[in-house]
């Protein structure tokens, strides 16, 4: 993946003139039958984009119903988070899918979503992966314009948002759809603009203050201190709050608070 430019002295210490605004998504509906993991109806009161599992590593068919519903009761923007087929492992282990069959099962899952999305009154408003294939575009050219294939199939407006500077946003912009750069608060960053891998030491910022101050920097200066303590820049349009982690709600609606105080526009991108 190129490496971000690092951003200039002045850069990283002053707002720019207008108002920031950012979005704010999360990943939910991550449940199957009697199993829960995200506390959806919370964290929709918190977020303006929601990142909805569409029954490949997490949801099923009543859970995408229900989290499409009260989102658009609330009127937060539905995305389809879509994954490689994996929900033992909940879309986290790493796999060897054919370029031809990714494409069919991203749109597949895009539309089993958009039927409940369009019951609810709303639509699907943006496409993002999800674990292991999150990771795997921002570097596999091929496994990336196998999911903008997938995006095309379903809709050929769709934005796709994901990490900046990635394969998958490479191929997004060749093939005409809307990009949107994200970043997150409670992850760790190489200096490179990639995450750390789950599997190392420190990859998840787990200090609740840390995350909210990391979370207002990037939105106000579109800087992150990495991992190594260099300064990376990832200017975002939209901050994932990860909804299964511990305190989960609690934490959003810091971030959100701060967001809001710090004079930043707390928006949705779609």
């Amino acid at each position: 993946m190129p490496t971000p430019p690092a951003p200039k002295p002045a850069e990283a210490s002053r707002e720019t003139s207008a108002t920031p605004s950012i979005d704010l998504n999360a990943d939910l509906g991550e449940g199957f039958g009697r199993w829960t993991l995200t506390d959806d109806e919370q964290l929709l009161s918190v977020v303006t984009s929601a990142n909805v599992a569409c029954g490949f590593h997490a949801g099923d068919a009543a859970t995408m119903r229900r989290v499409c519903e009260l989102a658009a009761e609330r009127g937060v923007r539905i995305g389809a988070q879509v994954s490689y087929r994996d929900l033992a492992g909940f879309g986290r282990r790493a796999m060897d899918v054919p370029a031809a069959e990714l494409a069919a099962e991203v749109a597949y899952q895009i539309g089993a979503l958009e039927v409940f999305a369009r019951a609810a009154g709303a639509r699907v408003a943006y496409v993002k992966p999800h674990g292991a294939l999150y990771n795997r575009v921002v570097r596999d050219e091929e496994q990336a314009a196998a999911v903008v294939e997938g995006v095309l199939l379903a809709d050929r407006a769709l934005p796709v948002l994901g990490l900046p500077g990635s394969q998958l946003h490479e191929a997004a912009t060749e093939a005409g759809l809307p990009v949107v750069p994200e970043a997150f608060g409670d992850r760790s960053y190489r200096a490179d603009g990639s995450l750390v891998p789950r599997g190392q030491a420190g990859a998840v910022v787990s200090d609740p203050a840390a995350v909210v101050e990391r979370s207002v920097a990037m939105a106000r200066f579109g800087v992150v201190t990495a991992h190594c303590g260099s300064s990376v820049a990832v200017r975002p349009r939209s901050l994932c709050l990860h909804g299964d982690t511990p305190g989960a709600v609690d934490l959003a609606k810091r971030v959100r608070e701060r967001l809001e105080t710090s004079g930043v526009r707390v928006e949705a991108f779609a």
